[in-house]
């Protein structure tokens, strides 16, 4: 009993981690897979063993944990989680246990997709969206209403005038959009997301409503709680349909068990096709009456069950494996593969992350792997096959130095990953000007990493400074293969315009660790100048709105470093601008020059969105008058409204208002 004992701490302390890492970081350690398999080995053996069960037990609990970024909120109903079913097998037991608590067994069920997504309940009141909550743990979730209003497939306003009505679905990310996203990302110099649940899960969090906007979620809506209004699930769905709701056209009525089966492996093969992630079928019992005769327990309802697909996964030969470096110095290992067909692509090559993930995984040269793409944009080593060949097979060891310089590599203290940390190293330097050099950095068009390769390996360029003396080495560049005058003449007009960007676009691309585009803006909008912020302390910075401890700590490291602030003090020197203007990037904006009155209560303090106006172009009056373009319109907003409409004034509301800066 005290090994069991020890077996179930140990596992409902990996079970915690787990789930934290999940529901509360959007950052997942383990596959769907690996999780269900540690839950469902603690819920045998604690079946086996009633008496170990604890209430602090994850098997005991509904649902996720609780992010204190926004305020909790009750559910009137609990949002509870569905039970697993992994074979036919299992949907027989469902069934049959469920035609043990009935009086009739003729029932019928419905099938639908299991969207990979963020659960998330809408509650409206005399037909007006008044709150959208996710589900946290089931009792209380967090109130995200204001990103949820951006989200345009859900309706502001339906016709169902009833006193409360809650619908609940499943919002998510397109593959189309998510990889739009990702790709943005990467050359912002931003952390990629795993996969398209965890950018939903990510963005449905954001502080910031305009990059909950930009990110364009979607939703299916698959529940809808008034049901004693109906005598079937599939007639609410009918119904919530009509009113303007999203709902999946996959989701279809089954009779018995048997087309309950044949359905989910109809879905299964539409899934590649599919342009949005699902890991599985959702089937439930269609008739509203029968729900309350089955029942519940305390994590899931009776009258439903998830099915879950497994990620698909293709064996291989691992051929190689290869370390290379980033414009950070950090070291991502590769891993090169004997070319397969999987989830609709073929795959020559995938990642094998940091070493420590090759040495946990036993990962070896020559060894046969299980590989993986579960929506990742990059596929995955999942596991090494040990066959006979495998223990002839040499260890793996980890590279000591850098691939591109050969400088000893370092661990932080608070990390896993190595990194080069020779300021000198060429690949670093490379991709580092690739980086100074992107759209959202200095943008100075043409610059490619061909071209920067050229540059740098024929001695004309060393680092970024270089860039601004081109001028003085045209000869030498034009002696260069497919160097013609015009490309080098549209590359120096392009370098000589960049000199006039705002600062934030020249801090972003000093390439400064978790400094993104959006942070970069952030500060420089709150410090005006690149002067200001060298002499920030770490407090002044993390009092900036989406700015953290992390991001701050990152800042003061970097200035602390004499050589960075020889760095901006010699591109001061060559004329670039080091001051941030509201106005001066925002002639495209669809806002610029237009006047905004603000009047009544907005679910921000109206600071928020004076910043949000004039950052984007726009000015902001005390007092309406004929020249007045917009009025921003909240709950209670009295006299000021009453004028608008007699001058005929654009009234506007904060849905309409960020729709507008969308456009951009």
């Amino acid at each position: 009993m005290k090994d069991i004992k020890k077996v179930i701490e140990k596992l409902k302390k990996e079970i915690n981690i787990l789930e934290h890492a999940y529901y509360v970081l959007d950052n997942p350690l383990v596959d769907d897979t690996e999780f269900d398999a540690k839950l469902n080995l603690l819920k045998k053996l604690e079946k086996e063993n009633p008496d170990l069960v604890t209430n602090d037990s994850p098997t005991q609990r509904v649902g996720g944990l609780i992010s204190e970024k926004f305020e909790k909120h009750i559910h009137k109903f609990p949002m509870l989680s569905l039970d697993n079913a992994f074979d036919k097998e299992d949907l027989l037991e469902f069934s049959s246990n469920i035609n043990k608590q009935v009086k009739f067994n003729s029932h019928s069920f419905f099938v639908e997709p299991k969207i990979d997504g963020l659960s998330i309940s809408l509650i409206y009141e005399k037909g007006k969206l008044v709150k959208g909550v996710t589900r946290g743990d089931g009792i209380q979730g967090e109130d995200v209403t204001f990103n949820v209003r951006t989200i345009r497939s859900i309706p502001l306003t339906i016709t169902d005038n009833s006193d409360y009505f809650e619908v609940r679905g499943e919002v998510f990310l397109s593959k189309k959009e998510f990889h739009r996203i990702n790709a943005e990302r990467k050359e912002q110099g931003e952390e990629i997301f795993a996969n398209p649940r965890n950018a939903a899960a990510g963005t449905l969090r954001q502080l910031n409503p305009r990059i909950v906007a930009s990110r364009k979620l979607d939703i299916y809506l698959y529940y809808y709680l008034n049901r004693e209004r109906f005598e079937t699930h599939s007639d609410s769905l009918d119904y919530i349909n009509s009113l303007g709701f999203k709902v999946n056209k996959l989701g279809k009525q089954c009779s018995n068990i048997d087309e309950v089966y044949s359905h989910i492996e109809l879905i299964k093969d539409k899934r590649i096709a599919l342009d949005y992630e699902i890991d599985g079928a959702v089937v439930k019992v269609n008739d509203f009456k029968l729900y309350d005769e089955i029942g519940y327990t305390s994590k899931f309802p009776k009258w439903a069950i998830a099915y879950k697909y497994p990620a698909e996964i293709k064996s291989t030969v691992l051929k190689e494996i290869f370390a290379t470096v980033g414009r950070t110095g950090k070291i991502t290992y590769n891993a090169i593969l004997e070319p397969v067909s999987l989830a609709g692509t073929t795959v020559q090559a995938a990642t094998l992350h940091n070493a420590e993930y090759i040495y946990q995984k036993k990962i070896k040269v020559g060894a046969n792997v299980k590989v993986k793409k579960a929506g990742d944009i990059i596929p995955e080593v999942v596991e090494v096959v040990e066959d006979e060949s495998y223990p002839d097979l040499k260890e793996w060891i980890k590279v000591d130095n850098c691939p591109a310089c050969g400088s000893y590599l370092e661990i932080f203290s608070d990390e896993v990953d190595q990194y080069c940390i020779n300021f000198n190293c060429e690949r670093k330097i490379i991709k580092s000007i690739e980086h100074f050099v992107s759209r959202d950095a200095m943008n100075i068009e043409g610059m490619s990493i061909k071209i920067i390769e050229k540059l740098y390996d024929n001695k004309i360029i060393k680092n970024v400074i270089d860039l601004y003396h081109l001028e003085n080495k045209k000869k030498e560049i034009l002696q260069l293969e497919k160097m013609g005058e015009k490309l080098l003449s549209n590359l120096l007009l392009a370098i000589e315009k960049s000199k006039t960007n705002d600062a934030n676009r020249f801090l972003f691309g000093l390439g400064i660790r978790y400094v993104g585009s959006k942070t970069s803006k952030l500060l420089l909008e709150n410090f005006k100048s690149i002067d200001n912020l060298l002499k920030a302390n770490k407090e002044e910075i993390e009092k900036i709105f989406d700015v953290g401890p992390k991001v701050a700590q990152s800042i003061i490291d970097w200035i602390s470093i004499e050589s960075n602030i020889m760095l901006v003090n010699s591109f001061k020197k060559l004329g670039l601008n080091m001051s941030y203007s509201k106005h001066s990037n925002h002639n495209n904006s669809p806002i610029a020059g237009k006047s905004f009155v603000i009047t009544g209560t907005l679910s921000k303090p109206r600071n928020y969105f004076v910043e949000l106006i004039e950052s984007n172009g726009g000015k902001v009056l005390n007092s309406i008058s004929k020249s007045t373009n917009f009025l921003l319109a909240g709950d209670e907003a009295g006299s000021k409204l009453t004028k608008a409409k007699n001058l005929n004034i654009n009234i506007i509301n904060e849905e309409v208002f960020l729709n507008i800066l969308e456009e951009e």
